[in-house]
């Protein structure tokens, strides 16, 4: 890596001035980092000139990539705030302290340590500071953002088990986040890296697919895109067509979702259309449509409608003459450049304005969506409400006026009383979804009309925090729901989490248990501090529950053997020749079932059919190269756990437990009920992976109408 690399990379309106100090920032760098090595052996100053590069090709200011050369200077080396703020002034100075703050914690860039336990804990602090200066200067963030982009494509000289913690991170946190910022161009190369690592199996799969015939691919898609481009010239339309990237994860997430092969994923071939205006993009679809047959169910208008990220195009998806088809999008080069770099947008070609409006919008957007950031000091907390609220899909709703109300998907009528105000979530008691009454934990459609229905007073249940339950789904909702009860009197709150934690402690049958040994634990000043803050909901009593279970020197500590293990959904999934991740279907004519010896056999177009080995169609098959070897995904142990309900008996109550549990993909291996008088007793014994499934279906058994109790029990 060398500077030169980085000058040629600078837009061209970069005056001589700013590129002296972008050479001066690389000479002290240079100085600062003299002898540190990276894990991969190379000099430090790669990566801070590599991260650099990243930000001037996305267009940064100079103020930005003088930043990204020095934003590991004060953190790993003799190098102060202090120095910087003298040599490069205060605004860059507190670029590089904002990146700093962000990065204390064991980075990817450091040595080979050994995993910690306590590793999630300080990776989920730093994601935490990361959000929160997202709110102060979007700028830091972006200088992240490209600060994992280059570790990601160097992760390979790092553990096994850290490359796959970190690519799961990558693809969970830093990609959303990308994509929240609307820097399209970011997030493919996040995602198809991380990808390698978190499902390694189903990359090589699906990159040697795409890999097959790629020449004859790539000749088609040339012919796709000039005769594209000549039919549109014919009709004065003046456009540019590009043949469109393959991202592989993009190609896999599809393929999960619609449960289709690859042959049937649209956007493996594609072209994208630039034109000069707006009208011209629907003049251009017009066109293309005439010209071939769109596929029914795949047109999107993103322009009259655009993403909650700003994000502006049409999408469709035609039959080509071959038969195959062919996604092509639609945009102007002002929306594309937008797509491609989103926030980073506005900074291209920008400099010297004084107010960029689309950059204020943007960050007011991200801003709004993180209204509730101050109020959660918990890192795991936090990081699950960004991946809840802010990097999930939205959905929209009409209040009965008509009036428009952007939400995370899933929300519910709480969440969305929570949003139109906060005293109208306190006094909620039901609500009206396009003119039914539902429960309070309905997940809301786009489209759909809600009306809420109050009280004149009151506050919040408890039981709205309770995650088992989900019915406050967003973090906006949950942080006001907090707040109320942290306004109530100290006592109260004490006594309302003794009696939580108790409650819990005696359903799941823990027999060790100190509070004041807890809160030591947890880093709480005594066990009363510890029960207001479950009082409050400031922690979670799966957090509380689980510290305690582990006392007991088991998560489950469950006498007896363990039974044969359940097949919980993922058990079901079936490795073909190594490869997970193949569509497969199992064979009607033989029914096979976990632990039955299996075979596949390839179909075309509908990936591997799972038969037994000694099925009879399988036998007459003469085509045995189509055969392939297969074997039953790992279903997790489960443990025997005996459980008691007790209820007023009601028709219906015995198919609601047993469809419930089900659902929770439980399987129960006895059940026994008595009636005495108005009230059933059920005795059941159900195969658990661990507390926290316990835990959550004991809650959701509760919740059933008529249902009193439900609890853990000791056999005998």
């Amino acid at each position: 890596m060398k500077l030169e690399r980085l000058l040629e990379a600078l837009p061209e309106q970069t005056s001589p001035s700013d590129e002296e100090e972008i050479r001066r920032a690389y000479a002290v760098a240079l100085k600062a980092h003299k002898g540190q090595k990276r894990a991969s052996g190379e000099p430090h100053i790669n990566h801070s000139l590599a991260v650099a590069t990243i930000m001037a090709g996305l267009g940064a200011p100079t103020p930005t990539i003088v930043a990204g050369l020095l934003h590991d200077t004060v953190e790993d080396t003799d190098l102060t705030l202090d120095d910087i703020k003298e040599e490069f002034g205060p605004e860059i100075s507190q670029l590089v302290d904002g990146v700093t703050k962000l990065t204390h914690l064991p980075r990817v860039s450091r040595g080979n340590q050994g995993e910690r336990p306590e590793r999630r804990e300080l990776a989920n602090e730093t994601l935490r500071k990361t959000f929160l200066a997202m709110g102060d200067d979007v700028r830091v963030v972006v200088i992240k953002l490209a600060d994992r982009l280059h570790n990601m494509r160097t992760l390979s000289h790092l553990s096994a088990e850290r490359r796959e913690r970190i690519a799961l991170e990558t693809i969970e946190i830093f990609a959303p986040l990308a994509s929240r910022l609307g820097i399209w161009q970011v997030k493919w190369e996040l995602e198809d890296l991380a990808f390698r690592y978190v499902h390694p199996d189903e990359y090589k799969l699906l990159a040697d697919q795409v890999a097959v015939r790629r020449v004859d691919r790539e000749q088609n898609m040339n012919t796709i895109r000039d005769e594209v481009h000549v039919l549109l010239k014919e009709t004065a339309i003046e456009a540019e067509v590009q043949a469109r990237p393959k991202h592989l994860y993009s190609i896999f997430r599809k393929m999960e979702r619609k449960g289709v092969p690859f042959e049937e994923v649209y956007d493996v071939r594609g072209v994208r259309v630039l034109v000069n205006s707006e009208s011209d993009c629907y003049l251009a679809l017009g066109v293309i449509h005439n010209r071939w047959k769109p596929v029914p169910g795949t047109f999107d208008d993103y322009i009259a409608t655009p993403k909650d990220n700003f994000y502006q195009s049409l999408h469709t998806a035609v039959i080509y003459d071959e038969g195959g088809t062919v996604e092509v999008q639609i945009r102007t080069s002002e929306m594309d450049e937008n797509a491609e770099f989103g926030i980073a947008a506005h900074w291209r070609y920008k400099e010297g304005r004084v107010r960029d409006d689309g950059f204020e919008r943007r960050v007011d957007w991200l801003r709004s969506l993180m209204e509730w950031r101050q109020d959660v000091t918990d890192a795991d907390d936090f990081v699950e409400a960004m991946k809840s609220d802010v990097f999930k899909d939205r959905v929209y709703v009409f209040t009965p006026h008509g009036d428009i109300i952007d939400l995370p998907v899933d929300s519910t009528p709480i969440d969305f009383a929570y949003h139109i105000h906060t005293e109208i979530g306190h006094r909620c008691r039901g609500a009206r979804v396009n003119g039914k009454l539902v429960s309070l934990d309905t997940n809301l459609k786009t489209g759909d009309s809600v009306e809420i229905l109050t009280t004149k007073r009151g506050g919040p249940s408890r039981d709205w925090l309770n995650p088992s339950l989900e019915i406050a789904r967003s973090q906006r909702a949950r942080s006001k729901i907090r707040q109320w009860f942290r306004k109530q009197d100290r006592e109260q709150n004490i006594s309302h989490g003794r009696e939580l934690v108790e409650r819990e402690v005696r359903r799941l049958g823990i027999q060790k248990f100190d509070i004041d040994q807890l809160a030591e634990e947890l880093k709480y000043t005594s066990g009363a501090e510890l029960l207001a803050a479950v009082g409050v909901g400031d922690i979670s009593l799966g957090k509380i529950v689980n510290r305690a279970a582990e006392k007991e020197q088991s998560e489950l500590p469950v006498p007896g053997p363990i039974l044969r293990p359940s097949v919980p959904k993922e058990a079901t999934e079936v490795s073909v020749l190594g490869l997970t991740g193949l569509l497969t279907n199992l064979g009607r004519c033989c029914n096979p079932v976990p632990g039955d010896p299996i075979i596949g056999y390839v179909t075309r177009g509908r990936g591997a059919t799972i038969h037994r080995q000694d099925c009879p169609n399988v036998l007459r098959i003469r085509d045995k190269e189509r055969l392939v070897s297969v074997s039953w995904g790992k279903a997790k142990d489960t443990y025997p756990v005996s459980v008691q309900i007790r209820a007023y008996d009601r028709d219906g109550l015995m198919r609601d437990v047993s469809t419930l549990v089900s659902n929770e993909g439980i399987n129960m291996s006895s059940i026994h009920v008595s009636t005495v008088d108005s009230l059933a007793i059920f005795d059941l014994v159900m195969g658990i992976t661990d507390l926290s499934q316990l835990s959550r279906v004991l809650n959701r058994l509760e919740a059933l109408p008529n249902v009193l109790e439900a609890r853990r029990i000791q056999p005998g």
